[in-house]
């Protein structure tokens, strides 16, 4: 009998140092991993404190988890007067209220998600601003605010605007003498010119010509980003317009060849409220593109419609086509496509960036449709005036 129970006692000795040990392990496993989550978050915390953009991170109720100290030099607030407040509570200053209402609609109380937006604050610094849902969607898990400064890259795009604008300005008041001078000289206004001489000035007067043509595309450029590209307007017939803008390229059509063709409803159209003067130059863009990359021979097609609530402009041609790698870049500022570039035809790659501003500034929509060695159709629409 004793030495049952004598066994017994040893039995549950042996196990109560198994549990100890493994209770041991347990610990020691729970302070490795303890010491891991330490080492983890001060790392994350490094990156985040050395990161040259500024960070916010809000949990599932708006309320601010962490940032980075970027943030408090962006908005001039301490770490404790952001961190653990709830976003909407947050920014309500003039200065910062833009910023604010950017993030978080208020009354759905819901982040906005928001992709390289810009905005100003006040007027010392301007930040790109991203929203990132950490979770399965809007409505879910943390969201990370970054936000990127670029108030250096806008002052340098500014100057660097500045300084097109004075030196095309600079450049054109000469180029316009010498293109007079010239024409004086063409017209026999200071004595004979022989065939010779002749072809030698029509030349350097045509060269001169698109020298003027590219001054005053980047002029249009800078009154455009200087927000100066000012805009009178008036209630003018489209049709009116592109009657004008045809008739005058009758000699261009006529060297290379084209059919153009121009269908008008037979109900005159509404009127629409444009800047004639920049409107004009939207169509001649677009006739001038049309009969520059389309070789010989080719054909154009322009339709003018609409409806009570827009008027239609369409112009269609058979030329070289974009290609489809380089459609997202066809309104940026100097781009011309591969296959335009082998043709060696001249151009700035000014014009459709200065169309597509005129088109937005009237309140209008501009697109394409295009494939390369097909042709191309560019669309754009213009909103009749609500009377």
């Amino acid at each position: 009998m004793e030495d049952k129970i004598l066994n017994y006692t040893e039995t549950k000795e042996d196990e109560l140092r198994r549990v100890r040990a493994a209770l041991l392990n347990i610990l020691e496993d729970t302070e490795d991993a303890r010491k891991e989550a330490v080492r983890e978050k001060n790392k994350t915390m490094a990156i985040i404190e050395n990161l040259t953009d500024g960070i916010l991170l809000l949990n599932n109720k708006n309320e601010v988890e962490i940032i980075s100290p970027l943030v408090v030099d962006f908005f001039r607030k301490t770490e404790d007067e952001i961190v653990g407040k709830n976003f909407i509570d947050l920014f309500d200053s003039e200065e910062l209220k833009q910023f604010k209402e950017l993030i978080i609609d208020t009354e759905k109380r819901k982040v906005n998600p928001v992709i390289g937006r810009e905005i100003s604050i006040g007027k010392r610094m301007d930040i790109e601003v991203s929203t990132v849902f950490l979770g399965e969607g809007p409505e879910e898990g943390s969201v990370l605010v970054v936000l990127h400064d670029v108030t250096r890259d806008k002052l340098v795009e500014r100057m660097k605007t500045e300084f097109v604008s004075i030196a095309a300005h600079q450049l054109r008041t000469p180029l316009s003498a010498i293109k007079w001078t010239l024409r004086m000289v063409l017209d026999g206004d200071t004595g004979e010119v022989n065939e010779e001489q002749r072809e030698l000035l029509e030349k350097t007067y045509v060269s001169n010509d698109r020298m003027i043509s590219l001054i005053n595309d980047l002029l249009n450029v800078s009154r455009i980003e200087e927000g100066r590209f000012l805009y009178k307007q008036e209630l003018v017939n489209l049709e009116d317009l592109v009657s004008i803008i045809v008739d005058s390229s009758q000699e261009l059509l006529k060297m290379k060849k084209m059919e153009l063709t121009v269908d008008k409803p037979e109900k005159p159209l509404s009127q629409v409220s444009v800047d004639r003067e920049k409107m004009e130059l939207v169509i001649q863009n677009l006739l001038e593109n049309a009969v520059k990359y389309t070789p010989e021979g080719g054909k154009i097609d322009i339709s003018i419609s609409g409806d009570d609530k827009n008027i239609i402009f369409k112009i269609k041609d058979t030329g070289v086509g974009i290609p489809d790698d380089q459609h997202d870049r066809i309104f940026t500022k100097f781009f011309r496509g591969d296959n335009v570039i082998r043709m060696e035809t001249e151009g700035s790659g000014l014009g459709l960036y200065t169309t597509r501003n005129i088109i937005d500034a009237h309140k209008g929509k501009i697109w394409f449709d295009s494939k390369e060695g097909e042709g191309t159709t560019f669309i754009f629409t213009i909103p009749v005036p609500i009377i």
